[in-house]
């Protein structure tokens, strides 16, 4: 007797009602904000304040911290809805997961204790420090420094650079040279837990030479601050390197590549909503504009570029969701995050620009929400590593696994 097979479907029935709660959050609350947000380049504290409702700065921080404790292929389904709304928005929580991750991973219990509950109300938000004004992709040749006190702490010097949520974050995940002799260089380097107060610009008491700079002004991404960090004669406890002093010290280098792979996860996550957006608008201004006497839909130059779009996308996401889903299943996910990574950014890039295309001497004007996106898609080219940098990480990745 012959079955009928079951319904295709890409989601759990979790999945299913989660993403339904954010993609309405996002149709509700983000889209018609964003562009008075983007434009005074003002932070969203009332769409933050929803966000803290949902819970969603604790999506995978484990319920016995009083996370949700879902898995990272949830967490970059609900980056792309998020991103699809404005990517603003998912740079405020994609720092702080990556912060949880490392705590979760590499923290010790005491750690966890400490930070994971009020991490996941987001009353205490995250920050992730790599890059340096000199460095660039060069993550060996940072300079700032940890250097250990007679009284067992550590005295960070240094200055870091395009920190999202440097200035509201209460704790900053920061890498620092701690053996300057190392050889290589990356086996000197220790990622502190770095606490300060939110929102002040130059910290006293306890967090004294901690400062922020003001916010860095950009082309696009605003509404979250991008700020650099200066060091100056900061004191961290022994105890705030991650994972504890004995295990911790001088491990950061590692700590911060695993944490890349992920984060490279949830920055393709990002180019695939804002992708995905980019379509919904050509979509729907193509079937609205006329040219040569039908809607230009008709034209099958226009056709080709829908199709083409749409395809991208796809692609996009799916590299993006196995990247997650090995991720979750314990497995290395280096070289996938990677091609997920340049994929999905360069695709975000390609769609949002023949959106723009489509759009004509209007997705010029600022009356158009392809103006905004315009702007906002490079950044997904650089952050988590440029494409130069993704490709040579696959092409690494791609010569060991067929070693001859």
């Amino acid at each position: 007797m012959a079955v009928a097979p079951a319904p295709y479907s890409e989601y759990t029935d979790e999945q299913k009602d989660i993403i339904a709660m954010v993609r309405q959050f996002a149709d509700e609350q983000i889209l018609p904000n964003a562009e008075h947000y983007d434009h005074e380049d003002e932070f969203p504290t009332p769409i933050v304040e929803q966000m803290k409702e949902l819970g969603l700065f604790g999506v995978t921080i484990p319920e016995e911290y009083g996370g949700m404790g879902l898995d990272l292929t949830t967490y970059v389904m609900i980056v792309e809805e998020l991103s699809r709304g404005w990517i603003s928005i998912s740079g405020i929580i994609n720092t702080h997961f990556i912060g949880s991750y490392l705590l979760m991973k590499f923290g010790t219990e005491e750690q966890k204790q400490k930070y994971l509950p009020q991490m996941a109300t987001g009353e205490w938000r995250a920050a992730f420090s790599l890059s340096e004004p000199e460095m660039g992709s060069d993550v060996q040749a940072l300079k700032s420094t940890a250097k250990k006190l007679d009284d067992g702490s550590y005295e960070i010097n240094g200055q870091k650079m395009w920190v999202t949520n440097g200035l509201r974050s209460k704790l900053v995940f920061v890498l620092v040279r701690t053996d300057p002799k190392a050889d290589p260089p990356y086996k000197g380097m220790t990622c502190f837990i770095a606490e300060k107060e939110p929102d002040v610009s130059e910290n006293t008491g306890e967090y004294a030479g901690f400062i922020v700079p003001p916010p860095l002004k950009k082309m696009g991404y605003k509404g979250v601050e991008s700020t650099e960090l200066v060091f100056d004669g900061y004191k961290c406890p022994a105890e705030n390197i991650l994972g504890g002093e004995e295990a911790g010290l001088n491990r950061g280098f590692q700590q911060m590549m695993d944490a890349l792979e992920v984060g490279r996860a949830n920055v393709a996550a990002r180019g695939v909503g804002i992708a995905q957006r980019a379509l919904e608008l050509a979509l729907r201004y193509s079937q609205e504009r006329k040219a040569f006497g039908k809607p230009i839909c008709q034209h099958q130059a226009i056709q080709f570029k829908l199709a083409d779009m749409a395809t991208q996308i796809e692609a996009a996401r799916l590299l993006t969701r196995k990247a997650a889903r090995l991720k979750d299943a314990g497995e290395s996910s280096e070289l996938e995050a990677g091609m997920a990574k340049l994929f999905a950014s360069e695709a975000g890039r390609f769609v949002v620009e023949e959106s723009f295309r489509i759009h004509g001497g209007y997705g010029y004007s600022k009356e158009y929400e392809i103006e905004r996106l315009y702007r906002d898609a490079p950044l997904l080219l650089i952050g988590e590593g440029t494409s130069e940098i993704q490709k040579m990480v696959i092409g690494r990745k791609l010569l060991q696994r067929n070693k001859i």
